[in-house]
């Protein structure tokens, strides 16, 4: 396992530079430009690119970010039966096509119509500004979602549909596919008509076991992960341990809480309620060979909060690989 990062994009050059000098030489990125025109051509340039710097292209995002529905670049691919959703998915299966010819591995996604929720942000150590979810405070005003309501066996169906026709792609290319669980959990609760049903940890094992495939998987949150359980100082490392055994983790998102189900606070990792030491060694256990990232770095004074905020959790993921790697006495 190694350090990464995410949520990079275009030609800045100059901020991919400093990652190497973090001992980060592993990112999810994306090329500039509109995704339907990355060629092969064009994702081998960007590779190539990075690779100069000494920075491997090891995943990107495709065009299921983590906003509402309406916002992401594949619109239409989970609000039901449409000739807009088939196309775009068509469209996703162009582009692993692409990614494969281009050698870049993976492709993490999110499936959500609604969106990430959050509450009012709090503050923690020193003032640091956290983003937050309290269930209580969440708005139950609004109207039914706007594209239709999508109870349980709804999303499963839209869920079915959107697998069936990517992972057969993803293993005929060899591209694995590693889905961002719902960010938060609200149970088996609707929120505006909606189902969350990759929002809790039986969700997440019956999704990797639907069109079984070994590059079909996770992009798995801790954070996301612990904001569904009740007491995830106890239970995060087992449910690692269940989807890292089935090889089913592609990425790690490392982040950490204090909290559980429906009222958290997201924290620096090393003052949450989640060992993340233990986390990392549970990992180590079941041989998990890929990206360890930072996610959702708390908000910090200064000219830079989000550059240092990051820079913090490169060095405290590095020492704890250090740390995990080092002979026993």
């Amino acid at each position: 396992m190694h350090v990464g990062t995410q949520n990079l994009s275009g030609d800045n050059w100059d901020a991919y530079k400093v990652l190497p000098q973090l001992g980060v030489n592993h990112v999810s990125a994306n090329p500039p430009g509109n995704w339907l025109d990355w060629d092969a051509d064009s994702l081998s340039q960007f590779k190539e690119k990075l690779a100069s710097l000494d920075i491997s292209l090891d995943m990107m995002i495709l065009p299921l970010a983590s906003g509402p529905a309406r916002t992401q670049d594949a619109p239409h691919v989970f609000l039901g039966p449409s000739p807009e959703r088939d196309r775009e998915i068509d469209q996703i299966c162009d582009l692993l096509r692409n990614m494969s010819r281009a050698g870049i591995p993976a492709g993490r996604y999110n499936i959500t119509i609604l969106g990430h929720l959050r509450t009012g942000r709090r503050f923690g150590r020193g003032g640091a500004s956290l983003s937050s979810f309290e269930y209580h405070k969440l708005d139950q005003t609004l109207d039914e979602f706007e594209d239709g309501p999508a109870d349980a066996d709804e999303m499963w169906e839209r869920i079915d549909h959107f697998l069936s026709r990517v992972v057969p792609v993803a293993e005929e290319y060899k591209v694995r596919l590693a889905c961002h669980p719902q960010d938060p959990s609200i149970g088996d609760r609707l929120y505006r008509g909606v189902a969350r049903v990759m929002g809790t940890v039986e969700g997440l094992k019956k999704f990797v076991h639907m069109h079984e495939s070994p590059y079909h998987g996770l992009n798995f949150c801790i954070g996301t992960v612990s904001e569904s359980l009740e007491n995830p100082g106890q239970d995060l490392y087992d449910i690692l341990r269940y989807f890292g055994e089935r090889k089913k983790l592609f990425n790690i998102h490392f982040r950490n809480i204090k909290g559980g189900l429906l009222d958290f606070v997201e924290v620096f990792p090393d003052e949450g309620d989640v060992n993340m030491l233990k986390a990392l060694r549970t990992l180590k256990e079941v041989d998990y060979p890929y990206m360890i990232m930072p996610d959702h770095v708390p908000g910090i004074s200064g000219e830079n909060p989000g550059g240092v905020g990051f820079g913090y959790c490169f060095g405290y993921i590095h020492a704890l690989i250090q740390a995990i790697n080092e002979p026993s006495s």
